[in-house]
């Protein structure tokens, strides 16, 4: 019977946000293909080593039986597999008996030696790492569309704010430099996270590595070997160097950590554009038919960035489980923390990765509006420029307590006629012009809004310098990314 593919719940984190190369790493196939890997791996390291049968002539392994396993990677029937996990209740198990099925002649060396963590621990740290640096690759792409468009807006002009209050002017540059330097921290700690990453390796049920050594009859050396040789095998240089039935949990907890700090700086990313386009100063990118609102056909609301947030929301809640986990291990495993494993790991990341292609589409896309943005600096200048007239007017030997007073009266009275609709900004300018106090002051002069963004264009040359290069050497193969987006 057909089942109707829209009958059951579909994790949305698979169908509408992550790309199909992270889903596809966590998905089933990847999953189990890796676990074979990993049995293979132990047969190939227990042969090498020279593992004898029980007669303690023969070799236990044989070439064929590594060869069989090396042709079944792949066909993994994972109908079967379900059938066996019915019966035995127990997954490892289950694909055990499902490979002996199709490779007969070597079922009784997989998993020789081996607990189920074995391939479940040593899978997970695989596709982590894996996954870390796809992620380094994607937000190293984003810290360079927000590079790119800093260095382009380095020196526009725009209102700066301090508790959503207009404060001294800074520019767009300047401030999308803010946005990046978020994520160059969390580049490093996703990178630092990766780099660390090491393999739980061949341990035994309660990391004694007690099977092993009665295998090897005693040989601590070999045992040793075999522990090093396997996570070779599996791409690791490194691995850890005690564990229990399971690697320490807290592995984990510093991962989740380093994707919380992302979905952090993207939520503060998403929560500013969403300000300034409120400010219609800066648009995420709009397509020519989109639909703001199924209601009011002139929205154009930045759904883009609430999505960015609203994901980066689910990373920031996530840490707290991973924590629990760690912290409530019974001495050298319990199971209580398989069920949410699986959960918030592979989540972590797809949510992540979709979080990025968000990041990535805006950052390439991103619309300065610069007239409305010329409009806000015009109307808050008169104010802001109130200190430089005092300084140029007490060069030309006037009192400044005098001017202070006279630059008091008048902006108070403009202040007045703003919150009654009678005057505007720039009648401030009008009155001190008008004020003999200052005369033979350029008043124009002083009102050129560059005069009053600091070293900002500075601040982004050295920033990009500094900061961004070499990030643009370490990936420069996942420069130019682009993404696609669903609602």
């Amino acid at each position: 019977m057909q089942t109707d593919s829209h009958l059951l719940y579909d994790n949305p984190l698979i169908t509408r946000y992550a790309s199909r190369p992270m889903s596809e790493r966590w998905g089933p196939r990847r999953k189990h293909r890796t676990w074979r890997e990993l049995w293979l791996a132990l047969a190939e390291g227990e042969h090498e080593l020279g593992l004898l049968a029980d007669d303690g002539k023969s070799p236990r392994i044989r070439p064929e039986q590594i060869a069989e396993l090396k042709a079944h990677l792949n066909d993994i029937d994972f109908e079967r597999a379900a059938h066996h996990e019915k019966r035995l209740r127990h997954d490892v198990m289950a694909h055990i008996h499902t490979l002996g099925e199709v490779a007969p002649l070597s079922r009784d060396i997989v998993h020789l030696g081996a607990t189920s963590c074995y391939v479940t621990d040593n899978t997970d740290l695989i596709l982590m790492r894996e996954s870390l640096d796809d992620l380094c690759g994607k937000l190293a792409a984003v810290i360079d569309a927000l590079a790119r468009f800093a260095a382009k807006w380095r020196a526009e002009p725009t209102l700066g704010f301090t508790h959503f209050q207009p404060a001294q002017l800074t520019t767009v540059g300047k401030r999308a430099c803010l946005w990046c330097y978020d994520l160059v921290i969390d580049l490093h700690d996703l990178e630092q996270r990766r780099d660390d990453l090491k393999f739980r390796g061949v341990k035994g049920t309660t990391g004694t590595q007690a099977s092993f050594l009665a295998l090897f009859q005693g040989d601590h050396d070999k045992v040793r070997r075999l522990d090093r040789l396997v996570a070779a095998k599996m791409g690791f240089s490194d691995i850890y160097p005690v564990t229990g039935q399971t690697y320490t949990r807290k592995v984990d907890s510093r991962v989740l950590d380093a994707i919380n700090g992302l979905g952090q700086s993207l939520h503060k990313w998403g929560t500013d554009l969403r300000l300034l386009a409120h400010r219609q100063e800066i648009d995420e990118p709009f397509e020519a038919e989109q639909v703001g609102s199924s209601a009011m056909a002139y929205k154009r609301n930045p759904m883009r960035a609430e999505r960015m947030c609203s994901l980066g929301r689910f990373l920031m809640g996530m840490p707290a489980m991973a924590a629990d986990t760690a912290a409530t291990q019974w001495l050298e495993r319990t199971l209580d923390d398989s069920a949410v494993r699986r959960l918030y790991l592979p989540q972590a990341f797809l949510a992540a990765d979709g979080a990025l292609r968000l990041a990535l589409n805006i950052g390439n896309g991103l619309v300065v509006n610069s007239p409305v943005i010329a409009r806000g600096v015009a109307d808050a200048l008169p104010y802001m420029a109130t200190e430089n007239l005092m300084m140029a007017a007490v060069s030309k030997g006037a009192d400044r307590q005098e001017i202070h007073e006279c630059i008091r009266k008048h902006s108070h009275a403009v202040t007045a006629g703003l919150k009654e609709g009678t005057a505007t900004s720039r009648d401030l300018i009008t009155r001190l012009q008008s004020d003999p106090v200052f005369a033979g002051i350029d008043i124009a002069a002083e009102l050129q809004p560059i005069k009053y963004v600091g070293r900002s264009p500075e601040q982004v040359d050295e920033f990009i310098a500094q900061e961004i290069e070499p990030i643009r050497r370490r990936h420069a193969s996942s420069l130019g990314q682009r993404a696609e987006v669903a609602v």
